[in-house]
């Protein structure tokens, strides 16, 4: 009797141990994969809760996240070169054989002279910066030592240049921190940080706008200081490529207001209609 039972045993032990048949998981391995798997689904029910970021929504926020990064990166162009505004006089301003010409930004002025002959004759006032010619450029000295330039006997109106140079320092710093809260949005998977965010790229746009605003009043002035010297002036490329980025940031700050809400707005203003069949 003994031996039949230990032939029995010995019988199912070595089925239950064949690799053709699936073993019920038991034991410490069986527990500690139960509770990996309810870990997990722990952890996907709190990226899917109301305060999380789901995938979709994240692609969204990264491709705001680059139409705001191609502001900065405008911003910083503009800033950072002087062709915010070109000042060309008559061709009789120094003499009938060369002819100078001006641009100036934030931060540098730098003045050019070429050959009247290079120029088309039929131009009355000296011609595009484009023109090879004897550039000479300096940076500001206002800013050290307070010491202001003159340009055809004209000076620049200072305290107006430094207050658009600081407007558009505070746009880039706010820009910076914008990006920042995106950035942990994303990596921290909480919708949070999408309002503050917003909140800086839009106060960076209008902070440029107003750097505009002010620098051009500041050209403005910088024409009225002196009337017996008719200059003709316009802004350039530098004015543009600050523009622009202000627009960019603006419309980035405004979709990640969107991306924070609760719900979609294009939901809530057109709702689906419940079709009954």
């Amino acid at each position: 009797m003994w031996s039949s039972f230990i032939v029995q045993d010995e019988e199912i032990r070595t089925v239950n141990t064949s690799p053709g048949v699936h073993q019920p998981s038991g034991g410490l391995g069986g527990f500690l994969g139960s509770r990996g798997g309810g870990c997990k689904r722990r952890h996907r029910t709190h990226s899917s809760s109301g305060d999380g970021i789901s995938e979709s929504q994240e692609g969204k926020i990264k491709l705001t996240l680059f139409m705001a990064v191609t502001g900065i990166m405008l911003t910083v162009l503009g800033v950072g070169t002087e062709f915010w505004v070109e000042l060309k006089p008559s061709k009789s301003f120094y003499n009938n054989q060369t002819c100078l010409v001006a641009h100036y930004g934030l931060w540098k002025c730098c003045t050019k002279t070429f050959w009247v002959s290079d120029m088309d004759p039929k131009q009355e006032i000296c011609g595009s910066l484009h023109l090879q010619g004897e550039s000479n450029c300096t940076f500001f000295k206002f800013y050290t030592t307070g010491e202001n330039i003159v340009l055809f006997q004209k000076t620049p109106e200072k305290d107006l240049t430094v207050v658009s140079a600081m407007f558009a320092i505070i746009s880039l710093f706010l820009m910076v921190m914008g990006t920042i809260c995106i950035i942990m949005a994303v990596s921290k998977g909480v919708q949070f940080f999408l309002k503050p965010a917003a909140v800086c790229f839009i106060l960076s746009g209008v902070l440029i706008f107003l750097c505009l605003i002010v620098f051009h009043q500041s050209v403005l002035s910088f024409l009225a200081s002196d009337q017996s010297i008719p200059l003709h002036h316009e802004l350039s490329w530098s004015v543009t490529c600050v523009g622009c980025a202000g627009a960019l940031v603006i419309f980035a700050g405004a979709l990640f207001l969107v991306l924070a809400l609760p719900y979609s707005p294009w939901e809530k203003c057109l709702p689906k209609k419940n079709s009954d069949i």
